[in-house]
Formats: C-alpha cells, sequence, structure tokens
C-alpha cells in the first residue's frame, strides 16, 4: 500500500497492490482549502485504513472469489448489516419447508425405533449424521407418536375421572352408615321431622318451598344449610329432602340432629310416596329392564373408544353413562305435580349446587302461565359451558328428531329450576317426557345419549321461562377456568360435570364456595375422616 502527497500538499494518492482499493485520491477543488481541514481529513484516513487493511486480509485468506467485499462482510457481521436481507437463512428456512412438505404426503416406515425424548432425537441425529430427508422422517415420526401418547394419556385420564365421579368416596359412605346406624340405636336421631306442630307448613304456599332428591347426606347438608344460611327469612323456609329406601335412616338421622331452625326441614324416602307406583312410573320398568340400557350404564367404558378421539367429547360420552341417569331420584323431578299436590310453587335444586343469595324474588316472577323458571344456555361468555343448543344433545342424523325439533333451539339448564305447579298440572309434560324416553329405548339409545335433560327438553317446550344467567351459574364441575368474580356474584352455583367439590379430583381453587357449608368438627364427620382440603 502506498501513500504519495503531491508538491504543494494538494493532493494525497493512496493505491493498494491487492485491487481492493485500486485508486483513491483527494484533490482540492479551490486553491483555497484550509490545512485544518487537510489536517482533520488525513486523521480520518488514519484511523479507516486499518479496517481497510483488515477486511483486504480476512478476503484474501478465506479466497471469498464470488462475492463483493461488501456482501461477504455483510454476510459474516450479521443479515441486518450494510443492508443484507439474510437470503441464506431464507433459502434455508424455504428448503426445509420444502423437505417437510415432502415427508408429510409420505408413510412412515413400520417397525421404526424412535427415541423417547428430544435430547435422545438430537443424540441421535448427531451420531448419525442423517441427511435432511432421514431427519424429517424420524422428526415427523416422532412427532405423530407423541401426539398419539399425548391423546391416549388424555383419555386415560378421562377414564379415571369418570370412575372417580361414579365411586362413592369412603369418607361419604362411612357418613352414610355411622349415621344408619345412629338412627337404629338413637330414639333422638328418630324424632319426628319436622315436629308435629310444624307439619301444616309443609303445604303451606304462604312459605318458600325447596326440594332436593339425593342419596349423598354431605351434599344434601350443604344444599340445605346455604339455602338457610342466605336466605334473608329464614323462617320461610320449607325443605323438601327426598332420598331413596336404603339412605333415608341416616339422612333422617343427620338432619334430626343438626337442626337448621327457624327454617323447616322434612326428610322422605321414595318408598313413602303412595303416588311412586309402577303403573304411575312406567319409564323406570322400561329402563330396569332394557338389555341396551344395562350394557350402555354398566358395560364396557372404552368400548368403540379411539385414540384419535376428541378428550372432551369422550367425557361428555363418560358423564352420559353415569349410573344416576337410570336412578328414580333423577327421573323424580318430572313427578312433583303429583308428589306435592298442595303446593303451587317449588324450587327444586340439584345436590351438587351452593345458594349463595336470597332467592326469595323467584317466587315474585310472574311466568304468564309458563311452568319452568330456568336460565338458558346458548348465550354466554363462556363459549364451553353457555353454547348449548338442541345439537349439543340429540342425534339429528336420526329422521325422528330430524323431522320434530329445531337443531338451533336453544337449550335450558337443570339443577336450579323454579316450577309453577298449577301451571305444571294444566299440561301433558309428564306424558310427553314418558313417550320421548320409551321412544329413544326402542330406537337402542340412538335418539340421544345424555341422562334426563335431552326428555325434558322436549316435554318442557313451550313452557319455559328464561331467568336471568345471574340466577344460576354451571359448570363448575368441568370448567376449570371458571371466572372465580363471576362465581362470587351468581346467586346459585352448580357443579355439575365429574370433579364434583367432594371428591379428590374437585378443582381446589372453586371448592372453597362449597367445603365453607360443611361443619368439619361435627363427630359423625370427622370420624369419617372427612377433612377439609388444605
Amino acid at each position: 500500500m502506498q501513500i504519495r502527497f503531491s508538491p504543494g500538499m494538494r493532493s494525497i494518492t493512496i493505491s493498494s497492490t491487492n485491487g481492493f482499493l485500486d485508486l483513491m485520491k483527494l484533490k482540492d477543488a479551490a486553491r483555497h482549502i484550509s490545512y485544518r481541514t487537510l489536517f482533520h481529513t488525513v486523521l480520518a484516513l488514519a484511523f479507516l485504513l486499518p479496517f481497510v487493511f483488515i477486511l483486504t486480509a480476512v478476503v484474501t485468506l478465506e479466497s471469498v472469489n464470488k462475492c463483493s467485499s461488501f456482501d461477504c462482510l455483510g454476510r459474516r457481521l450479521g443479515p441486518g448489516f450494510l443492508g443484507r436481507g439474510g437470503d441464506d437463512s431464507m433459502k434455508l428456512v424455504k428448503d426445509l419447508y420444502k423437505i417437510l412438505d415432502q415427508v408429510n404426503s409420505e408413510e412412515i416406515p413400520v417397525g421404526l425405533k424412535l427415541p423417547e425424548s428430544f435430547s435422545e432425537f438430537l443424540s441421535d441425529m448427531k451420531n448419525n449424521q442423517y441427511d435432511a430427508d432421514t431427519f424429517a422422517v424420524r422428526l415427523k415420526a416422532m412427532m405423530e407418536h407423541m401426539d398419539r401418547e399425548v391423546k391416549r394419556s388424555r383419555l386415560a385420564e378421562q377414564l379415571h375421572k369418570h370412575f372417580a365421579a361414579t365411586a362413592v368416596p369412603k369418607g361419604i359412605h362411612c357418613l352414610s352408615l355411622r349415621l344408619t346406624d345412629e338412627y337404629s340405636s338413637n330414639a333422638q336421631a328418630r324424632k319426628q321431622l319436622p315436629p308435629p306442630e310444624l307439619l301444616p307448613l309443609l303445604s303451606d304456599n304462604s312459605y318458600h318451598h325447596f326440594v332436593v332428591a339425593t342419596d349423598n347426606i354431605l351434599a344434601a347438608s350443604v344444599v340445605v344449610t346455604s339455602v338457610v344460611r342466605s336466605s334473608l327469612q329464614p323462617e320461610r323456609v320449607v325443605f323438601h329432602v327426598i332420598t331413596d329406601k336404603k339412605t333415608y335412616p341416616g339422612m333422617h338421622s343427620w338432619f334430626a340432629l343438626n337442626s337448621l331452625s327457624p327454617a323447616v326441614i322434612e326428610v322422605k324416602g321414595v318408598h313413602q310416596f303412595d303416588w311412586l307406583t309402577r303403573e304411575n312410573v312406567p319409564v323406570l320398568e322400561a329402563i330396569e329392564s332394557h338389555h341396551g340400557v344395562r350394557n350402555h350404564y354398566h358395560g364396557d367404558y372404552i368400548l368403540g373408544t379411539n385414540v384419535g378421539d376428541n378428550p372432551r367429547a369422550f367425557a361428555s360420552k363418560l358423564q352420559a353413562r353415569s349410573p344416576k341417569y337410570i336412578s328414580l331420584l333423577n327421573h323424580l323431578r318430572i313427578y312433583l305435580p303429583e308428589l306435592f299436590p298442595n303446593l303451587n310453587k317449588v324450587l327444586f335444586l340439584d345436590d351438587d349446587v351452593v345458594v349463595q343469595r336470597d332467592l326469595s324474588l323467584l317466587w315474585e316472577i310472574d311466568f304468564s302461565g309458563k311452568v319452568n323458571g330456568a336460565v338458558e344456555t346458548c348465550k354466554g361468555e363462556d363459549t364451553w359451558v353457555m353454547a348449548k343448543r338442541f345439537r349439543t344433545y340429540f342425534n339429528f342424523s336420526h329422521p325422528l328428531i330430524a323431522n320434530k325439533l329445531d337443531p338451533d333451539e336453544c337449550a335450558w339448564a337443570f339443577g336450579m329450576n323454579m316450577f309453577d305447579l298449577n301451571a305444571w298440572r294444566k299440561t301433558n309434560i309428564r306424558e310427553t317426557y314418558h313417550y320421548w324416553v320409551k321412544e329413544n329405548l326402542k330406537s337402542n339409545l340412538k335418539l340421544w345419549k345424555l341422562g334426563t335433560l335431552p326428555p325434558a327438553l322436549i316435554a318442557f317446550r313451550g313452557y319455559v321461562y328464561p331467568i336471568d344467567p345471574s340466577w344460576h351459574m354451571l359448570g363448575l364441575g368441568y370448567q376449570e377456568l371458571t371466572d372465580l368474580d363471576t362465581v362470587r356474584k351468581a346467586a346459585v352455583i352448580h357443579y355439575n360435570g365429574q370433579c364434583k367439590p367432594w371428591l379428590e379430583i374437585g378443582y381446589k381453587h372453586l371448592q372453597p364456595f362449597w367445603t365453607k357449608h360443611v361443619n368439619y368438627s361435627n363427630n359423625f364427620v370427622s370420624n369419617c375422616h372427612i377433612l377439609e382440603p388444605q
């Protein structure tokens, strides 16, 4: 490299011998150039020359002959430097896309041994130095294998949840046994409910009558306790607790020994209702004797299931096969006008609800001749819980359903229903319900799968009065992402779904709304090791 100054310092020539910088000249454009400017120019050149030398050396040493010096500099110092856009990187990505797209249509070789983890996959790639095509095939095989494993795991999780949900926890079973024993040995546990002087209130329509039908003593205690605690006038609350014959002694013992005065509590077994005969309830005999029903509710739960099934859809199928759906207690609500012939209105509650607000305003709603005050489940922010229409429950590929029902018709919820029994007695709702249950049995359960709600959706068509959704919040038994602020504001919260609050699989952040109504210091509860969740 040579630097020459012209006489008079009017020009400076810089030349290199390798062709990188052939010639650089600085000429004065006018004779009056200042020496200060000339000094700054020489200083700048002295700063730049070492970089020019280093760049020339790098290009020479690496023998990059097919790119300009600035291109090579851009590639080395980054795609964003000197205006380059990372062409090589984009080309690599495009080539990878092309290979993966090609492999996507290819079959995975049978018996291909796959690594168990991503680290094993990388180690396998490095050790065997596979080409790009082999890499893509093995990557596809591993991802498909892991996808199958994840789906299989999620289906197994739903199956285990189903078994947990349908089984009776040891503590609750123990509670029933101990209270039944107490009924036989303790006269106080057998005392009349309600006392004789309060019997007229059981048919007094100036009081607010609630009904719950269950064989779960702990759940019943929470429902009744939450109603009484939330009521602004507990002295006007009359609760009718209905249970089956085997649970009756234990249920009676609990409410006899744990007074909720001033509320009035009646406990009654289904065997104590004279009206509940097989002649009046023909559907139950049909259900019990139907071979398809027994297989459906007690057969192989995973029959016909494959790893490609959607876990949510599988969970819905399992929930529909809960044995509770062939229980008399579950069908009992359709016979309320006959079971309580002297009452005008009753509020029917499921055993998995908690009442958080006074409900007396529900008795003041004018139903305008309608029978069933219920929350509709086709409108709401939660598109899983509140997006239920008839297509959710019915098989519209069956001609009987397709010809009679509208798939877009809005569904409504059981769990908290205000029934106008006077209006109900003027309808044929019960007969319609029986007809459709029998039609479903004739079709070998092809019309619907899910419990007692579908025939009720048909039977109550035209008789439903929509009430505000804030009265009844659903989904706490299957929607883990339930909004807690909305839960706190709801009048009634409903743990419908598999994850009941009294089960180990219940959602821990939603359980406190239920557990706060359980008396864990009660001797029967503590002796059965029913412990408050931590």
